[in-house]
């Protein structure tokens, strides 16, 4: 339920930023491309492929039940038609009611073989979609610590480099004791 929780908060925040957009002539309005771009992606991230596999599968696992079930309505049937055909004569009555609950036990046997089957095709998908989901999940999450990280090393130099201007406008503007005052010229930079 994380990744719903996860999905929620990114269009409400898409949400937000386009409500919160300056607007413009014929309701028009201007927004972040870049920024909503990055949120989509993010959405597109949070919803892994195997999370349509798993669904698929238990549609297909929902389908082979009621086949199964299906299967074994029919076989029942045919099991109870040929009884009641054979009632007529006790010894045969005995091997019908045999038969017919060998043929039950049979059928309920494969249906529970089939439905087990599929719980553990679906456990298993679903396991490797949990997987996914983490591993993308961390993935996205560095992602976003090394982009934060750049970006403080880019801002820092920056502000390095503002400083260094700085002290040298300072240094030319006169602002030294003793010094002639001369304007700073950007070009001898």
């Amino acid at each position: 339920m994380a990744n719903k929780e996860k999905v929620n908060e990114l269009l409400n925040s898409l949400y937000e930023m386009i409500d919160e957009a300056r607007g413009g002539f014929g309701g028009t309005c201007k927004i972040d491309r870049d920024k909503a771009l990055d949120i989509l992606d993010e959405v597109r991230r949070v919803f892994p492929v195997e999370i349509d596999e798993a669904q698929r599968i238990m549609a297909q696992r929902s389908e082979c039940l009621a086949k199964a079930e299906k299967d074994a309505e029919r076989i029942r049937k045919q099991a109870e038609e040929q009884a009641r055909q054979m009632i007529d004569e006790s010894e045969l009555q005995a091997r019908v009611k045999a038969k017919a609950t060998e043929i039950l036990q049979e059928t309920e046997r494969r249906r529970d073989e089939m439905i087990h089957q599929a719980e553990v095709a679906a456990s298993e998908v679903t396991a490797k979609a949990e997987q996914r989901s983490t591993e993308l999940q961390q993935a996205a999450n560095s992602y976003c610590d090394d982009v934060l990280r750049r970006t403080e090393e880019a801002l820092n130099e920056a502000m390095n480099e503002v400083q260094k201007s700085r002290a040298q406008f300072q240094t030319l503007s006169g602002k030294e004791k003793g010094k002639k005052k001369v304007a700073y010229d950007a070009e001898k930079e």
